[in-house]
């Protein structure tokens, strides 16, 4: 059926471009908003309460939003809803609004961007399987377009920032959002079908299972030990002495790699079980955190440990894509990819953004570090878990 693959493949093009525009904002959005509040005068707790509300709002809107998409099947236009409504949202921060303000602004712009990305993911599921197996080639062709949206915005975003103040920031976030909002808006206004007469169908068998309890542990913990980079990476540098171009190069470093990995993870997936991937991607962050806690001034060891982004985020990224779509076909793959959001990012997110916050504020920014380095070892005592499970059922399989 080479005529219907090609015409399968023509279908990602508009979400490579929701890919490349949405993580084209979030690649200038997370690196800088601490610094723009900091530089509206916050404090770190401030700021870390701040930049925790993103991960709030994946408590409970991921899976709002999930479930309205699978009982009604209109997750492209829930996405054309949620783009708009976010971009409206962006605008108000030309404004003064202070702390209670501010936070409200971003509490309503989050609840509508934090699903986007789980939706979208939902909504192209079909087409990157092949013969019912997750196909690594294809997902990582549409994913890498995410990666250089977030390359080319983290690194623009640092030189004009260091060029031209932080007081641009807002603007930075409309014209981000609009881009988002036109992509979402080429997609095609497909309705996934619905059947009236068909039973209900529930998530929590699913996760009563042990491989997925112990996946979702893996997950937790994993990502929590992420949050270091992800709120407090920009802080902890410009603590250090970094410029905002080399903030934005270090940040693009990661990126770089993840490029590669997405790019080239066809080949190097089927090698491993995707349980074993679970293990190698959250043993390499146990080291990765560990040289940033401890030689982070060392820009060389650095930009090693930046480099493991490729394993730390990419690769796990695709295995935990992977294996929501096996556990979760069909009618829950929204609820799937929704939990995936809600228990690996959002409450990893406002724990790990308030301790953060906490710690750095009495001990430093380097303890968060330290912190980061037990949390991905847990992660990857339960990913060994899970490799016993299941191990070796699990295969990524992709086109030749």
């Amino acid at each position: 059926m080479p005529n219907s693959s090609a015409a399968q493949r023509r279908q990602l093009i508009p979400f490579a471009a929701v890919s490349a525009s949405y993580f084209a904002h979030i690649g200038f959005f997370n690196p800088y908003l601490p610094l723009w509040l900091k530089e509206l005068g916050f404090g770190l707790v401030a700021i870390s309460i701040l930049t925790s509300v993103q991960a709030a709002t994946r408590l409970f809107a991921p899976y709002g939003w999930g479930w309205l998409s699978d009982h009604t099947g209109e997750r492209v236009k829930l996405l054309r809803y949620g783009a708009s409504m976010a971009l409206i949202c962006a605008c108000i921060l030309f404004f003064d609004l202070g702390p209670v303000g501010l936070g409200l602004v971003l509490l309503v712009m989050f609840t509508h961007t934090s699903s986007m990305m789980p939706m979208s993911e939902a909504a192209m599921a079909h087409l990157v399987s092949q013969g019912g197996a997750f196909d690594a080639k294809r997902y990582g062709r549409v994913r890498l377009f995410g990666s250089l949206g977030f390359l080319v915005t983290v690194f623009m975003a640092g030189a004009w920032f260091e060029h031209f103040g932080m007081k641009h920031f807002p603007g930075w976030t409309v014209l981000s959002l609009a881009a988002v909002t036109a992509s979402v808006w080429w997609l095609p206004d497909l309705k996934e079908a619905v059947p009236k007469h068909e039973a209900k169908v529930s998530v929590w068998p699913v996760l009563r299972q042990q491989p997925v309890m112990w996946f979702f542990i893996t997950a937790f913990f994993h990502v929590l030990s992420h949050i270091g980079v992800y709120v407090f990476f920009s802080l902890y540098l410009d603590a250090l002495g970094y410029s905002k171009v080399w903030i934005g190069m270090l940040w693009a470093v990661s990126v770089i790699v993840e490029i590669f990995w997405f790019f080239t993870q066809a080949k190097w997936m089927p090698k491993l079980p995707l349980t074993g991937w679970l293990v190698v991607c959250s043993a390499a962050m146990t080291l990765r955190m560990g040289m940033t806690a401890q030689w982070a001034d060392v820009l060389w060891v650095l930009l090693l440990a930046q480099a493991l982004h490729a394993l730390t985020f990419a690769a796990n990224h695709t295995v935990c894509i992977a294996l929501l779509s096996h556990h979760f076909p069909g009618r829950l793959r929204g609820r799937g990819q929704a939990l995936y959001t809600v228990i690996a990012y959002g409450f990893p997110g406002v724990l790990g953004g308030l301790l953060g916050g906490l710690m750095s504020d009495r001990w430093g920014l380097q303890s968060v570090y330290w912190v980061s380095m037990c949390t991905a070892a847990i992660a990857t005592a339960a990913a060994y878990k899970v490799w016993r499970l299941q191990h070796p059922k699990q295969k990524v399989e992709s086109l030749a």
